[in-house]
């Protein structure tokens, strides 16, 4: 029988210990300090959950949902709100949202309702990532064709808003205290980065290095989001101070990142949760079987782990029902791997 909690064993995994079982990627807890739960004008860049609503974020970017991914949502098509990146400083202001944050009153609120068994995870930010926002202001087209075109007005776009995202992280550090910050930027793909290595270099990973660093020069652990395939971008990561990469997905190498970074980088997720999972004609068996197969592959060693997830419609009973395969498939076995 285990003899550490589910997240006293996550923890041992991002300090690059060896667990004592194969953590699951939502171990760590949902303790998240979120000054906008008391902030009515706060809207971050997800989490709608109604189906054809068009809303805005706090830059007036609208936003709607995909309801078959999961209700995830999205910038709404042909409704970008800057065309030309020379003028984005004619649109792109500092919503005021961001002058009347009460960070001690929000603290004070927030802190106490913490389970003290688990650390204060930090997030807050501006949007969502410095890619992802780029492209919500411009679209994909608009938005690449900038960082070719203009690299230096994108740069400076960027900037702006990584310095809101730094002011934002020395108030939040001062007064919650946190002992883990989580950040994401979908910069890639299932099969490539949206962006080169040199351009990833030259625009984006500036930006990522001096968001995180407030955090990691205080001390706390460091998770990144990043969907999709981008190997050639995982060595920064590592030097940026992340302890973490999340959803890890199967398009990657991970077998030679983790053997490369182990213990220095714990790779959260290895399932492909849109492929042949989700397809009607796969059986319990198979699917079952990919919950093995990922544990099998990923887990020796530790710096691992499972994030299993499908991909549907929130209400859909052929989602859920392989989603409580999945579930129970990795509670049956993930104990007997260490």
């Amino acid at each position: 029988m285990p003899t550490l909690t589910p997240y006293e064993n996550y923890m041992r995994m991002m300090r690059g210990e060896m667990p004592e079982y194969v953590p699951a990627m939502m171990d760590g807890g949902g303790t998240m300090g979120m000054v906008w739960e008391y902030n009515k004008d706060w809207r971050p860049a997800m989490g709608t959950t109604t189906p054809g609503e068009i809303w805005y974020d706090m830059f007036g970017v609208p936003y709607v949902s995909e309801w078959n991914a999961n209700n995830g949502s999205l910038p709404a098509p042909g409704q970008f709100i800057l065309e030309d990146i020379t003028k984005w400083r004619d649109v792109i202001k500092k919503p005021a949202i961001l002058e009347n944050i009460d960070w001690e009153y929000c603290a004070s609120v927030d802190l106490p309702k913490l389970d003290p068994q688990y650390l204060v995870s930090a997030g807050p930010s501006i949007g969502n990532g410095y890619f992802q926002m780029l492209v919500a202001f411009m679209g994909f087209d608009n938005g690449l064709i900038a960082c070719y075109e203009e690299p230096e007005e994108v740069k400076d776009l960027l900037t702006f808003l990584k310095d809101l995202n730094v002011e934002m992280a020395k108030e939040y550090i001062h007064y919650y205290k946190p002992g883990m910050y989580g950040m994401g930027d979908d910069i890639a793909h299932d099969r490539a980065p949206f962006v080169s290595l040199d351009i990833f270099l030259d625009i984006f990973e500036p930006m990522w290095r001096a968001t995180v660093a407030p955090y990691k020069e205080a001390g706390c652990l460091a998770s990144h989001h990043n969907c999709g395939k981008l190997d050639e971008f995982i060595p920064y990561i590592v030097d940026m101070g992340f302890d973490a990469w999340n959803p890890a997905e199967p398009s990657n190498d991970l077998v030679a990142i983790k053997e490369k970074f182990l213990g220095r980088l714990a790779i959260c997720g290895g399932f492909a949760n849109n492929g042949p999972v989700c397809y009607p004609e796969t059986t319990e068996e198979e699917v079952r079987g990919f919950v093995k197969e990922a544990l099998d592959l990923y887990s020796p060693g530790g710096s691992y782990a499972f994030g299993g997830f499908i991909m549907g419609p929130p209400n859909d009973p052929v989602t859920a029902v392989r989603q409580s395969w999945i579930n129970d498939e990795f509670e049956k076995i993930r104990y007997s791997y260490y």
